[in-house]
């Protein structure tokens, strides 16, 4: 098939083009390249090389009119000069030329009126099968005459030698021209930063149409109930809402416009460290031909062992959606009724469910709290505070207020329940006490999804002062207030004031933005 706008993409003496071939095409090829490993039921698996996730302090934008104005600049996102990003450019084409190419054409977003048309260029096979799991494939005829709105070149091979005089963090980067249209990935093999990318780019385009783009899950239940699941990884956002009473819309990545809510992908990126079939069967089941495992260990059986993190505790697999059986086929689903916000909480404090007022709603959005436990990063040896704006900061190129409005007007316009729910520890931090449930955890996600949570008696968690029930059905009377699962009471009122300590200094960041002043009186009191 004739690839419309090749002639644009910059390249010279391309020698065989692969262009949105199928999976079985893709699998052969990724078999004959070495590109990996079978395991024992036919799933092909992948090392990512040195990089087994995204890379942070890699990640640039052109700054230049007109969206200079809108990015917040910062830590976050970080400036580039367009000559600059001109070379890495030509570095990038002289990378993938004179070499066969894959070419993968698909869409993000299942709204027609909020969807971008994306192209991704590589040389590598298994990481056009990850494009092909993740995004929305189109038709066949679709591709006649498909129009990129936006162009991804992924020259993993490729680095940047002069990056110190380039004055950049690495000789790894991951580029972004907004007015060009264009992205670059040089240096890294970890396919997330495709994935993610153009996350970044949504949540830059909508929020100036007025659509609201969210780092979270989501699933619809018969009577067209849809509950949002925001959370940072590692807080049971695929866990969650993959539900067999339910079906999914997506796993990560979403938007929320005038008609409702819309999957931005065509498919789900699990994490895969101690996947277990009991608990998370329909995820187990998704890996099978086509899907596409990251950095497992493999025994010499090659089955392969979810709880060895030797690797790295970022195991990954990616599937095509329709391997979650219960799946919504139009990727859409009516106004949310619930938004859930998870949080991992490592310190043994925050309750298990909490129902909230629209204004803490808004602070715990704009906190975006979660806690790392041991061994998730390098040099982390004891459970680590995080906080990222909106469940996705490193995600969002506008100031996380722009987000934080967009989700106001929502709640306010389709009357919106929202609830914080802790998926972390209880009875004592990480190392003393336990982890809650992945059963315990539903019984609080369910309450919530089938409306009995409203008809609890609820008291107020101190110091947080959030609405707790006094009892839940499917969870233990003592776990929800969590300092009656402590044995010692004053360790947990002193650990219970330290993290409310770290909620009041990190929200100090937003003290001179109007909104950030509205809501830091709806956070934790220490008074």
């Amino acid at each position: 098939m004739k690839i419309n706008g090749f002639e644009n993409l910059g390249l010279s003496d391309v020698k065989e083009i692969f262009y949105n071939i199928d999976y079985e095409e893709l699998f052969k090829h990724e078999v004959q390249n070495k590109e990996g490993e079978l395991i024992d039921n036919g799933t092909f698996c992948v090392d990512t090389g040195i990089f087994t996730g995204r890379s942070p302090k890699d990640k640039y934008f052109v700054k230049q009119d007109p969206s200079q104005k809108f990015i917040s600049w910062g830590k976050i996102n970080r400036p580039i000069t367009e000559e600059l990003f001109n070379k890495l450019l030509q570095k990038a084409r002289k990378q993938l030329s004179n070499s066969d190419i894959y070419v993968q054409d698909a869409y993000c977003g299942a709204s027609l009126s909020s969807r971008k048309a994306v192209r991704f260029v590589t040389q590598v096979a298994w990481q056009a099968h990850f494009v092909k799991n993740m995004f929305i494939r189109p038709a066949r005829s679709e591709l006649a005459n498909f129009s990129p709105d936006f162009v991804v070149y992924n020259a993993c091979r490729c680095v940047n030698e002069d990056y110190e005089k380039d004055g950049l963090n690495s000789e790894v980067f991951v580029i972004f021209n907004v007015e060009k249209n264009i992205g670059v990935i040089g240096g890294t093999w970890y396919g997330g930063e495709m994935k993610k990318g153009i996350f970044s780019m949504m949540n830059y385009w909508l929020p100036l149409e007025g659509k609201f783009p969210m780092h979270c899950s989501a699933n619809v239940g018969e009577k067209g109930d849809t509950a949002l699941f925001f959370g940072l990884s590692g807080t049971g956002k695929t866990t969650l809402s993959t539900d067999e009473r339910r079906k999914l819309i997506g796993d990560d990545e979403h938007g929320w416009d005038d008609e409702g809510v819309f999957n931005f992908e065509g498919g789900c990126y699990a994490k895969c460290i101690n996947l277990d079939p009991a608990s998370e069967p329909e995820i187990y089941a998704a890996i099978k031909r086509d899907a596409l495992l990251e950095n497992v260990v493999l025994r010499p059986d090659k089955s392969v062992d979810y709880a060895d993190a030797s690797k790295t505790e970022n195991t990954r697999v990616s599937y095509p959606i329709y391997h979650i059986k219960n799946h919504e086929k139009t990727l859409k689903a009516p106004h949310p009724q619930n938004i859930i916000f998870l949080s991992a909480d490592a310190f043994g404090i925050l309750p298990p469910v909490s129902k909230l007022t629209k204004e803490q709603a808004m602070y715990y959005f704009l906190s975006g709290y979660t806690a790392r436990i041991p061994g998730t990063e390098r040099g982390i040896t004891e459970p680590k505070s995080t906080f990222s704006a909106c469940f996705g900061e490193p995600f969002m190129p506008h100031h996380p207020t722009v987000y934080a409005k967009l989700l106001s007007e929502k709640i306010d316009k389709h009357k919106v329940s929202a609830y914080l729910v802790n998926t972390g520890w209880m009875g004592g931090s990480y190392g003393v006490g336990k982890r809650m449930s992945i059963k315990a955890t539903r019984a609080c996600v369910n309450a919530i999804l089938d409306g009995s949570i409203k008809d609890c008696e609820f008291e107020n968690f101190e110091v947080f002062n959030l609405a707790i029930p006094r009892a839940l059905d499917g969870v233990e009377t003592q776990l929800l207030n969590p300092i009656n699962a402590w044995a010692d009471k004053e360790a947990y009122k002193e650990a219970r004031k330290e993290l409310a300590q770290r909620f009041i200094k990190n929200f100090k960041r937003y003290e001179d933005v109007p909104d950030g002043v509205k809501f830091s009186k709806f956070g934790p009191d220490l008074r």
